[in-house]
């Protein structure tokens, strides 16, 4: 579903944002006042004209000092009446891309099973914003959000990897894949072990776009469903397994962004996306099997449901082959990233100084918080177990999210630099800009990084 901003500035109806305690603007006269409009966020007041018709409106923007994507709350501008709106007058501490991404941010609505598109107010591009970069961020948004909202009966590996194709086609990039048995020909294993029991096969899909320059690769999982394999999960667990691609579709609306925003000119961008579905039946791997993975390190299967690392490292071994100047994973990994730093704040994983620095500050420019988290030396003894190499899921359940990331890294060795995030690709509750569902983390972010973290 597209979000585009109107062309036509003709009878456009001013909209004023608001702080929480700044004076009102003085063309809204004493009638907000006398409305009781206090400026919380989101709040509208109609400015009524002559005949009775509009002459405007001002939308609060809550308390200026608010923390993080409050700031969106420009977003709930799409509840004003139909027509064209054009914003005025941005107040101070409101940067005009954040107040258009906003507006279109607003616009999402998941429609593939119930309800219809979009059909509220237009606006205008704030003034001084390239508009184009704007609807292509949202695009990128809306992309992951409507991947990541689809069940799995419509959204398994061979879906996934007919989304990725229609996005190769709309922005001139390459696209292979290797599915099923040719997975163990083209040593794959562990993707392979992890989806095999699946009704669709298991599946990478490798995009390449652009041949010049340096190489971003971006590793995202790509797990349709998680029951959890053999070591089930119980129903609790299981409701939300249709985002355990939320990586995967984080990854092409990332793509998506710097295809059609331009910012991809001047690198070679590959996407690899181990898809598959961790399902039960006889030939599903086992707890305490050993698999042999494509960098020829053993792993102790230890818990089914640690199948998110296994098929990230096959990839991960393969992305670093190549040796990219920056290799960046995006996945749904742990529930102990939750504990630790709940739905809203992703931790990311670097030993680079500069690049989590770049990418800290891209976070907070793009208001699309990321918290570094360390790659503890001392835990590695965690993931080495008594019979293999490693170890998925070591005992004790400490340090989850960081022995998942350490783990990681050992298959991402020959890059450049490595950066992990951990995202959750959820948003529990309605927010401006961010409606109950599947919502994108940490892409926004690497956009805003990128010209810093591979310069």
């Amino acid at each position: 579903m597209p979000a585009t901003f109107a062309t036509t500035p003709n009878d456009a109806l001013p909209l004023w944002p608001v702080w929480k305690g700044d004076a009102l603007p003085a063309r809204s006269g004493d009638w907000p006042g006398s409305a009781g409009f206090g400026a919380k966020p989101g709040e509208i007041c109609l400015l009524p004209g002559a005949n009775g018709g509009l002459r405007g409106a001002l939308i609060g923007l809550g308390d200026r000092q608010a923390a993080g994507r409050e700031r969106f709350a420009l977003a709930r501008a799409t509840a004003l009446p139909k027509g064209v709106w054009q914003v005025m007058e941005l107040p101070d501490g409101l940067d005009p891309a954040e107040a258009a991404l906003a507006l279109l941010l607003g616009q999402y609505r998941f429609t593939r099973y119930k309800g219809s598109a979009y059909d509220g107010p237009q606006f205008l591009c704030p003034a001084g914003v390239d508009a184009a970069r704007i609807e292509a961020i949202a695009a990128g948004e809306f992309l992951t959000r409507d991947l990541i909202n689809t069940p799995a009966g419509d959204m398994g590996p061979a879906q996934l990897e007919a989304s990725a194709r229609e996005l190769a086609t709309d922005i001139g990039a390459a696209i292979q894949v290797t599915t099923g048995d040719a997975l163990l020909d083209g040593n794959f294993p562990m993707i392979h072990a992890v989806g095999r029991a699946a009704e669709q096969e298991p599946r990478l899909i490798d995009i390449r776009l652009g041949d010049n320059g340096p190489m971003l690769t971006i590793v995202g999982k790509g797990v349709c469903f998680d029951t959890g394999g053999l070591d089930i999960k119980p129903p609790s667990s299981m409701a939300l397994m249709k985002k355990d691609m939320g990586g995967a579709g984080t990854a092409l609306g990332l793509l998506k962004m710097l295809a059609q925003s331009g910012a991809a000119q001047g690198y070679r961008i590959r996407v690899l996306i181990p898809a598959v579905e961790n399902s039960i039946a006889g030939n599903a791997f086992r707890p305490g099997d050993v698999l042999t993975s494509r960098k020829g390190m053993t792993v102790e299967i230890n818990n089914t449901d640690a199948e998110g690392r296994l098929v990230l490292a096959d990839a991960l071994a393969l992305a670093a082959e190549e040796k990219p100047e920056l290799l960046i994973s995006l996945a749904t990994l742990t529930g102990a990233a939750r504990v630790a730093l709940g739905p809203d704040v992703p931790p990311f994983y670097c030993d680079d100084d500069e690049t989590a620095l770049a990418l800290a500050e891209g976070a907070a420019t793009a208001r699309d918080p990321l918290w570094r988290m360390p790659f503890w030396d001392p835990y590695e003894a965690m993931i080495e177990p008594s019979i293999a190499d490693l170890d998925n899921a070591p005992s004790g359940g400490m340090a989850g999210s960081i022995t998942a990331a350490l783990f990681l890294r050992r298959f991402a060795e020959g890059a450049g630099r490595y950066v992990h995030l951990d995202i959750y690709g959820w948003q529990p509750s309605a927010a401006p800009g961010r409606p109950k569902g599947g919502v994108a983390q940490g892409a926004r972010a690497i956009l805003a990084a990128l010209p810093v973290m591979l310069p």
